[in-house]
């Protein structure tokens, strides 16, 4: 298992006004184009010099366990307490960003035969088969949530490698305080018996830890033991890729009979460690009911993989009074290589919410769309990671940000690799990868 590494780029030598990305844009045939791509190759040398010489060195992350005395009053087990005691702070003691070795069983049949329909079944399953004590965790979150989010899939250009983009929006307002409240992003290692080593990422927001959760004296620990149920994004061993995006409307409730529910999140947990590829992965989701929380609006998903395949997965009605229960499987056209916060599939083109009405991330959808277009569907890692930028959103304009960017992030799905940056700080970054 490889942790996390903090690097410090050099966000000039990133910028789209480089002479590569201009070359990049130029449109060239037969001939042309075999000496655009040595003449790119060429540029990219000096480039990627650049990039290393103002770039500081790579340095490990402490493999120390931050400090604490909290308490984690639900697990009495050896081995999870010490799985929990574990975790490392990646910028020594900010509380921003963890990372976890998820090294007990989590049960993931299990939670599979438990028809987990939402985030209150999800917590009951935690308590009676993750910990150790039947009793609910005193940690209860008073957050509102509103929610973006940003994807986009293209190959690098440099080195042929497949990558996705992925910018996390979400604003975690305090109902009582009505105060914005940043994250701790957890970034959860796992290996299952049987199934794919993966790394996955989690707001820890959603079950009510605030940044500096782990050392503050008051935090009960116990809910870490769901983490790698509570994923928004993540990569397993074989380059899949999976992310989850907001759309507004009613909540999907499927209903066919013989299946069994799943739970957005879950199902994310179920594809990471089943899945090889985008097929494989949509061919599982079709097995089962998919269920999104009553009260917290609708889902689609995003996925790509080693090969170069991507897709974004919907469940769909075109009566918008209706609970949408029908997935579609959107794939196979170079208008899907990006993703905000509407429905794209056809059947809900003209409701309110989607591609044709709704203003829900459009802004940010034509500036992927855009971008993606101008350097024909290929971009570099640094390039990549700057238009993550474009569409990061922010407190700036209240009135357009249906999110606040918690992390962006850059996954080589060729290498196995992710890059992130947190709270759209671009000048540094932290990378993780699966051995």
């Amino acid at each position: 298992m490889t942790f996390g590494h903090f690097t410090q780029p050099c966000f000039l030598c990133t910028h789209p006004n480089h002479p590569i990305f201009h070359t990049m844009n130029k449109k060239t045939h037969h001939l042309g184009a075999f000496l655009m791509t040595w003449k790119v190759l060429f540029l990219c040398l000096p480039l990627q010099m650049a990039l290393t010489a103002c770039s500081d060195e790579e340095t490990a992350i402490p493999r120390t366990p931050v400090p604490t005395n909290n308490k984690a009053e639900l697990v009495t087990d050896e081995d999870k307490r010490a799985m929990i005691y574990s975790l490392v702070d990646l910028e020594g003691n900010k509380g921003r960003i963890y990372e976890m070795n998820y090294t007990v069983d989590y049960k993931l049949e299990d939670a599979l035969n438990y028809e987990i329909d939402g985030t209150t079944k999800l917590q009951q399953f935690a308590v009676a088969c993750l910990m150790d004590k039947r009793t609910k965790p005193s940690q209860n979150t008073k957050i509102t949530y509103d929610a973006g989010c940003s994807a986009f899939a293209c190959p690098d250009i440099t080195t042929g490698d497949f990558l996705m983009g992925r910018n996390f929006d979400f604003n975690h307002i305090d109902q009582d305080t009505k105060e914005r409240r940043m994250i701790p992003v957890i970034a959860v290692h796992t290996a299952p018996p049987g199934g794919k080593k993966s790394v996955s990422f989690v707001d820890g927001q959603f079950v009510g830890y605030d940044s500096g959760f782990y050392n503050d004296g008051k935090s009960d620990l116990s809910m870490l033991m769901a983490v790698p149920y509570l994923l928004l994004d993540g990569i397993n061993e074989d380059g899949f890729a999976v992310c989850v995006l907001k759309l507004d409307g009613l909540n999907t409730e499927q209903e066919d009979e013989g299946k069994k529910k799943i739970f957005t999140t879950v199902a994310m947990r179920m594809l990471l460690d089943k899945a090889s590829n985008v097929q494989e992965a949509m061919d599982l989701l079709e097995k089962y009911n998919m269920t999104a929380d009553k009260v917290k609006a609708n889902y689609h998903f995003f996925m790509a993989d080693a090969k170069g395949d991507f897709a974004i997965v919907e469940y769909t009605d075109a009566d918008i009074t209706k609970h949408p229960n029908t997935m579609e499987r959107l794939q196979k056209n170079d208008t899907l290589r990006c993703v905000t916060n509407f429905y794209v599939s056809p059947t809900m083109a003209n409701t309110k919410h989607g591609i044709n009405q709704s203003e829900h991330g459009m802004a940010r959808y034509k500036t992927l769309r855009e971008n993606l277009l101008k350097y024909d569907y290929k971009l570099t890692s640094p390039l990549a990671m700057w238009l993550l930028s474009q569409v990061a959103q922010g407190p700036e304009n209240p009135e357009l940000s249906t999110g606040f960017t918690q992390w962006s992030e850059i996954y080589n799905l060729t290498r196995k690799t992710v890059t992130m940056s947190i709270l759209r700080e671009y000048n540094h970054a932290f990378t993780f990868q699966i051995e």
